[in-house]
């Protein structure tokens, strides 16, 4: 299973070029077995940078989240022992949505792909993949 980072979502979901052909492929040879997922803090996420103007979505974000999730993206919940292995991952940012969805992939034995240069370099046995390649 690979978690996907907000931005990467974001950027799947518009067909940004952001987004590089590896991690397009990845996306979609996982996506059709039921492997790609998002930490539910994602949508949260999601609809903060929307309501600042920050991201388009192709629809409302709670019409647009059933959408994604109808076509197959598996949401992660959040549970209290996530939240604090989010507290407890050292070295990592301190941006509490990266935390989370960190926490999240490693709660599910997840890879995460994502582009944030600070979760690439993060030093730890996490499987991630860049998602600019």
């Amino acid at each position: 299973m690979i978690v996907l980072d907000t931005h990467v979502l974001a950027w799947a979901v518009n067909d940004e070029r952001k987004l590089g052909r590896k991690a397009r492929a990845l996306i979609e040879r996982l996506w059709v077995r039921g492997n790609v997922a998002v930490c539910a803090m994602t949508f949260w996420e999601m609809a903060l940078l929307q309501s600042r103007g920050r991201i388009e979505l192709p629809a409302p974000v709670e019409e647009w989240r059933t959408q994604v999730l109808s076509a197959g993206l598996v949401e992660l919940p959040m549970d209290g022992a996530a939240g604090i292995r989010a507290v407890e991952l050292a070295g990592l940012p301190d941006d509490p949505a990266d935390r989370l969805i960190v926490a999240a992939a490693l709660q599910h034995r997840a890879a995460l792909l994502t582009a944030d240069q600070k979760l690439l370099d993060w030093p730890h046995t996490l499987v991630r993949h860049d998602a600019r390649f």
